[in-house]
């Protein structure tokens, strides 16, 4: 069941996703043969926690007891595979996975992954990690699929991690080219095959129960042709697979929410098979996914392996590229990914501020509350029709809406934590001041600033005032190198940048002095650079005879950028630790696509399809160069005609200019601005250079892994064909350079030419393919976009080095929060100390990648937990809020860097000092829900043989609390700090 797509969550609710909990409960009931199998959690728990009557709730947890109710994937939505983000993927799986597991002392073995738009080898891992037993997948690219069919591989092991191999591999099965419905054609009837539900109305379920095109009910007349048509299908698909036993999917999208008048056909149908097994060579059961891969897993074959390679992109005809959802709804990408980061920094800082301060003002579980909102809006947009881009506008809405709304609400959260006291006996930020009277002051400004990842960072932070002219000043009432100049979108606001050092997990406070006049050459100023532009004439792209005859440097201490004042475009750029040059120029292209099904294929929400080759999306551009001493912005404006008044697109870049400072000066960060755009126009900004790939392409795969990308030919759509999903990473290089791209949101990207790298940015458009105007799917989306890229240039070495960390601190920014508008300055009562917390610093090759407080009642102990559940124990009532969630990971591959790539040894306990002493430690499943110890995964014979036992190493020193993480390793604990705070 999709949780959006056309409709709404609620919608669906009404129309028909109750319903099947409801009557499937009762169904089940009924007979001891029957079984069902349930995937996403959002609905069930809607229904579980608003439509479920005492009754139905005994149902389910004694059918779930039985085995004959199962829960397969068990996260909060099937997640889309292409465009998630890998901390997302874990927290929906998490989310689901705690409810079950509390509710129900059970934890999900297998996986039902059929309708993401591609299958990635992330996912594999991540299941693995998880604790599954077996992973199936169905939409992968029809030409492939074939060749699997024909050739009985559709059934294998998956070792989806370079680094981690064989000890996460996982059984994998792809479904057949019927996918997961049953199929719908019968010869004999007119009506949809086996679906005697009929199809879902919207917005009401009909009253007497007749849907529309209800299929003939099997009778004495009807069994044998239905019999004879599903043996057939049968004994098509097991010619497919090398064993006899054939797994054959009852069902389909919005089915059996009448399951009465399902089970009631299927009933007679199967008992007829059987009873005449001699004749029809088959006999057919009701299965659970578990008991299927049971006698799969029982065969004892030997199987191909499969190894880290994904299935993207997807196709379902030569004409049907699954690439352009890549980029639809470029804002909601965003939007998803900045609630995630600001889900990671609120979890973290409720955290520490709970161990520290169990008796402070915040209350617990108010805090809580606000944070379970915003996993479950993150959660539920990672859908694989979310995320996506391939909803429908009011469910896009939808998924915006909850998400904001969540965010304010967190936002609340940390500024409660930021500016309550902590406890009643120290004065809180707010409550010990008053405003000087007397002499005129200059406005103050108060602005705290949190770093949100355990790395000590020097960075430059970005905050937008109305004022022309500011100091600042650092908690301990220092000078802070600043700088400000006009807004590059606003002719009255000012851009303030501040260099900020910050700690691991710490935020400090700044102060922010404003002056009403520019204050150049001005003591006060001193530490505040008044950078001024420089404006460039604009350029017609007809007159672009000759080129590179003026060029404009400017430099940093890593490179030297050079623009063409001919062109006002990039020329190229100079590394300098190596003194290489690579020519290089960013412009907007275009693709136009076909909004008539007669004039040829279309593109739409899911699908890419061009007329033709990308066209040039301009004929004129402005640039003006803003030189500074903490940032040097470069500011191109691209004009669609000569004389337009506003700009269609724009490129804002930042060089960083901090001459011996920390910061990173190999950080090129650009901003583009772009729509809203015609009708029928899929924007790439292209990057032309003297890089020599080949038009190979490397790009991640959910951010936790790269994929080499070798371009491929077609036949037909070989432009679309080789578009890939870039999520957080992309580079393409030589033997010598290296050029990075790392994302704020997920994009798609190509190398059409060697030398080049294209990304999509944004598209708009409508055709007349009725099943899209239907569903109201043609992507009419008329919006201004403004995604961020960090771009990087080096040898491969040094890029190796940073480029994995660059992306998660593009993720996962300082958070900036301003207490107050300018206003007079305080006096303090006394003086106050530094409030700064202690840092929690990992080493470079280590990520934070959770530290949470769940809030799930369980017993570490699994046989105690299900004691609890079976006395009937309320988990539910209390949160625990003892219990932290911590998982640790290794962003390398292994042999990626001779340091770096090397397994990391560390001592917990001396980790999280910073955050309160250690007590005890237990490492657990990727989901938090098997103790490590007692998980036992199958192990499935391989043509190489090779044993799939853990090498993890847990007490590997001599010290307890000492772990050993290897590369790409992912190792999640709950740790229990000691109670001298905690209650």
């Amino acid at each position: 069941m999709d949780v959006g797509w056309v409709y709404t969550i609620q919608e669906s609710m009404h129309a028909y996703a109750a319903n099947v909990y409801t009557s499937v409960t009762e169904e089940l009931s009924k007979a001891e043969d029957r079984r069902f199998i349930a995937v996403e959690q959002e609905f069930f728990r809607l229904w579980w926690d608003t439509v479920a009557s005492d009754s139905h709730k005994r149902q389910v947890r004694q059918l779930v007891k039985e085995g004959r109710l199962e829960f397969i994937i068990g996260g909060q939505v099937m997640h889309d595979e292409a465009v998630t983000d890998l901390e997302d993927e874990i927290l929906q799986m998490t989310e689901g996975h705690g409810f079950l597991y509390e509710t129900f002392g059970v934890r999900p073995q297998f996986s039902w992954h059929v309708d993401p738009f591609g299958a990635s080898a992330t996912t594999p891992v991540l299941f693995a990690l998880a604790g599954f037993n077996a992973h199936l997948i169905s939409r992968i690219d029809y030409d492939l699929k074939d060749t699997l069919q024909t050739k009985k591989k559709l059934q294998f092991v998956w070792r989806g991690s370079p680094s981690l191999k064989e000890r996460q591999q996982i059984f994998t099965h792809t479904m057949d080219q019927f996918s997961y419905c049953t199929p719908s054609y019968l010869p004999f009837s007119k009506s949809s095959g086996f679906y005697w539900n009929g199809v879902a109305l919207f917005p009401d379920p009909p009253k007497n129960g007749v849907y529309p095109n209800m299929s003939l009910p099997v009778t004495k007349e009807t069994v044998h042709a239905y019999a004879k048509t599903m043996v057939e299908n049968i004994k098509q698909r097991a010619a497919w697979f090398r064993t006899n036993h054939v797994l054959w999917p009852w069902g389909c999208d919005k089915q059996f929410y009448n399951s009465s008048v399902q089970f009631n056909n299927m009933d007679p149908l199967i008992n007829y098979i059987n009873q005449n097994s001699k004749e029809f060579g088959v006999t057919a059961q009701y299965a659970t996914l578990s008991e299927y891969f049971q006698a799969i897993h029982q065969s004892n074959l030997v199987w191909e392996v499969r190894g880290s390679e994904d299935f993207l992109p997807y196709s379902t005809e030569p004409y049907q590229a699954w690439t352009g959802f890549y980029t639809s709804r470029n804002v909601l990408k965003g939007v998803a990914r900045q609630a995630s980061s600001q889900l990671h920094a609120a979890e973290v800082l409720f955290t520490r501020y709970r161990i520290s301060f169990p008796d402070g003002p915040v209350a617990k579980d108010w805090a809580l509350d606000k944070l379970r909102a915003l996993r479950w809006a993150v959660s539920e947009v990672q859908h694989h029709d979310g995320i996506t881009g391939t909803e429908s506008p009011k469910v896009g809405d939808m998924y915006l809406q909850h998400l904001t709304q969540a965010m304010m609400a967190v936002k609340e959260l940390l500024a409660a934590i930021f500016l309550l006291p902590h406890n009643l006996d120290i004065p809180s930020i707010l409550g010990s001041h008053y405003h000087r009277k007397g002499v005129h002051q200059a406005l103050e400004q108060h602005v705290i600033i949190y770093n949100p990842l355990a790395w000590n960072i020097t960075t430059i932070i970005n905050t937008t005032v109305a004022f022309p002219a500011a100091v600042v000043f650092d908690d301990d009432g220092q000078p802070v190198p600043a700088q400000i100049q006009r807004s590059a979108l606003s002719d009255v606001t000012y851009d303030l940048f501040i260099m900020v050092n910050l700690g691991g997990l710490q935020h400090r406070k700044y102060v922010i002095k404003f002056f009403q006049k520019p204050c150049s050459g001005r003591s006060k100023c001193a530490w505040t650079y008044e950078a001024k532009a420089v404006v460039f004439e604009r350029r017609r792209v007809r007159d672009w005879t000759k080129t590179g005859r003026r060029l404009l440097p400017v430099l940093n201490e890593c490179y030297k950028l050079m623009f063409d004042q001919d062109t006002n475009l990039l020329h190229s750029i100079t590394y300098l630790h190596e003194k290489r040059r690579v020519k290089m120029t960013q412009d907007f292209w275009e693709y136009h696509a076909n909004g008539y099904i007669d004039a040829g294929p279309i593109s739409d929400n899911y699908i890419f399809s061009t007329k033709g080759l990308a066209e040039q999306a301009y004929k004129a551009v402005e640039m003006e160069i803003i030189p500074g001493k903490i940032v040097t912005e470069i500011r191109q404006y691209f004009y669609r005609e000569e004389s337009d008044k506003d700009y269609a697109f724009s490129i804002n870049t930042r060089v960083p200019e901090c001459l011996g400072s920390k910061v990173q000066c190999h950080r090129l960060e650009q901003t583009y601005t772009l729509g809203p755009l015609p009708i029928n126009t899929e924007v790439i900004l292209r990057i032309s250079s003297s890089v020599k790939n080949n038009r190979t392409l490397y790009t991640d795969n959910n951010g936790y892994q790269m994929m080499k990308r070798p371009y491929r030919n077609f036949t037909d759509n070989t432009v679309a064909r080789n578009y890939f999903p870039m999520v957080r990473a992309a580079y393409i290089e030589d033997e010598l350079s290296r050029l990075v791209l790392v994302s704020d949101r997920a994009h798609g990207v190509s190398s059409q030419a060697s030398g080049q790298l294209e990304v999509m940015l944004h598209r708009r458009l409508w055709n007349n393919l009725p099943w899209n105007l239907g569903y109201n799917l043609t992507l009419n989306d008329s919006s201004v976009v403004q995604p961020t890229l960090w771009m990087m240039l080096g040898l491969k070495s040094a890029t190796s080095k940073l480029y994995q960390r660059e992306a998660i601190e593009l993720q996962h920014r300082p958070v900036v929060m301003l207490i107050d508008q300018p206003q007079k300055p305080w006096l303090e009562k006394e003086p106050r100390g530094s409030s700064r917390v202690r840092s929690v610093e990992l080493p470079p090759n280590l990520h934070l990648l959770s530290l949470s407080i769940p809030g799930w009642n369980y017993s570490s102990n699994h046989n105690v937990h299900l004691s609890d559940i079976h006395s009937g124990k309320d988990l539910h009532s209390e949160p625990d809020y003892n219990r932290v969630l911590l998982r640790i990971m290794h962003i390398f591959e292994e042999g990626e860097d001779p340091e770096l790539s090397k397994p990391v040894t560390i001592n917990l306990k001396d980790v999280l000092r910073g955050i309160g002493e250690v007590r005890v430690l237990e490492e657990r499943s990727l989901t938090g829900t098997w103790d490590i110890s007692s998980l036992q995964r199958w192990k499935w014979k391989t043509a190489d043989n090779v044993d799939n036992k853990s090498k993890r190493c847990w007490t590997c020193g001599d010290e307890a609390f000492t772990v050993t993480i290897s590369p790409k390793e992912i190792r999640t604990f709950f740790v229990h700090f000691s109670s001298k705070n905690l209650y």
